[in-house]
């Protein structure tokens, strides 16, 4: 099994940044990758954006891209996402989940966190 753990969220002003965490932990194979994902309140969880753990390859989602910035610390097996400019429209539950590829579609991952709320305000 692999259990993710995120932290980080919370309420920041627009323009604003926080950096989310997600340790993960167990076993190695079927994770290669790490992706970030947020579901709104109405709406379906969104791409965000994706690392793959061996060389550190990142992905974006438009919305996102030049803002956010995710990186990976292999020692202690954390994977962050650094946002910034924050927009009230980045208000979600995001989430951190562990696949073997880095995808854009939830269903490729097959270990998800519990999440952690990111509130933006205007």
């Amino acid at each position: 099994q692999v259990q993710l753990v995120e932290s980080g969220g919370g309420l920041v002003q627009a323009g604003g940044s926080l950096r989310l965490s997600c340790v993960v932990s167990g076993r190695t194979i079927g994770r290669a990758a790490m992706g970030w994902f947020r579901q709104a309140p109405g709406k379906e969880r969104e791409f965000v954006g994706a690392i793959r753990w061996s060389v550190g390859y990142t992905y974006y989602a438009d919305s996102v891209k030049g803002r956010f910035t995710i990186s990976r610390d292999n020692a202690k097996n954390t994977v962050y996402l650094q946002m910034n400019s924050l927009k009230p429209e980045d208000t979600a539950v995001y989430y951190c989940a562990a696949g073997p590829r880095a995808a854009t579609y939830a269903n490729d991952y097959a270990y998800w966190g519990q999440g952690t709320q990111v509130t933006v305000s205007s």
